[in-house]
């Protein structure tokens, strides 16, 4: 049972497929009013169009366009944002990248460190003041069980000194970890909750900007892989169940709490990661 979300608002990032585009829905229905948070305008209005001829309303779905992978769009949304709404509600973090190649952002910035992460931290520290205004709040999370077995190089968090691409991804899950851990303590006793999850191995486009045998190996397994619906089931679980009102600072799978790798509460390493990336995101200030 999930709480009805009439007269609330909540922001998707990555919308426009997948888990986002699942999790948009899943919020609409639930009565919400949802910003569609996308890259691309013509992608990210034929969701709306789909969703509209789904039975959701047209006025519960809002399209906002920010590539999370760069800093000066991220900025550029939320001043955006802020200007047209005084409330957030739900902000579910969830667009990501994985890369086989090592590329970089415009801001000179390893592309899956910039987009998993610093997106994540970014976006969400310009829209706080506006979220702590809306409490109860809540802030949803998506890292993946990727995560485990994974440790930060604060020497290379570029990985310009050795990359592979599913390391590289690991480690910006684990990088979401902990954010979610050390934000959820300094939000302590503001109303506003913040917690991560792992949405299962989902039958998505994500990772579909590879090329060769990586994009091959996954279109062979993506049959056998759960589907957007079920993928966004814990997402929705974090964002309006009744059931983790109040709770904050976890980790959950299959919309229960699930215990995170050891590394993962390494206070130390995720505190240095927090000093870290304000330094990152204040270069583009």
């Amino acid at each position: 049972m999930l709480n009805r979300l009439d007269g609330k608002i909540c922001v998707v990032t990555g919308a426009s497929a997948g888990i986002g585009k699942a999790t948009t829905l899943g919020l609409a229905r639930l009565g919400a009013h949802v910003v569609l948070v996308v890259r691309d305008r013509a992608r990210g209005q034929a969701v709306i169009d789909g969703l509209v001829q789904a039975g959701i309303k047209p006025d519960q779905l809002e399209l906002m366009i920010c590539d999370v992978s760069s800093q000066k769009s991220i900025r550029q949304f939320a001043e955006e944002y802020k200007h047209k709404h005084d409330r957030l509600h739900v902000l579910v973090n969830n667009a990501g990248v994985v890369m086989m190649e090592r590329k970089e952002t415009v801001d000179g910035l390893e592309t899956t460190f910039a987009t998993n992460h610093l997106g994540y931290f970014l976006l969400t520290e310009l829209l706080l003041d506006t979220i702590k205004a809306s409490t109860p709040a809540r802030i949803v999370n998506v890292s993946s069980g990727a995560h485990a077995g994974n440790h930060l190089d604060f020497d290379d968090l570029q990985s310009k000194r050795d990359y592979a691409g599913f390391a590289v991804y690991g480690r910006s899950k684990l990088a979401n970890l902990y954010f979610t851990y050390e934000l959820s303590e300094r939000l302590a006793g503001s109303g506003v909750t913040v917690n991560a999850l792992h949405p299962g191995v989902v039958s998505t486009q994500f990772g579909s900007n590879n090329s060769g045998l990586f994009k091959f190996g996954l279109m062979l397994a993506r049959p056998f892989f759960m589907s957007e619906e079920k993928g966004a089931r814990t997402s929705l679980y974090l964002a309006a169940s009744p059931d983790v009102e109040g709770v904050t600072g976890k980790y959950f799978a299959k919309c229960k709490e699930a215990k995170s790798s050891g590394s993962s509460h390494d206070e130390a390493a995720r505190k240095r990661l927090w000093d870290v990336s304000e330094s990152l995101v204040a270069a583009s200030a």
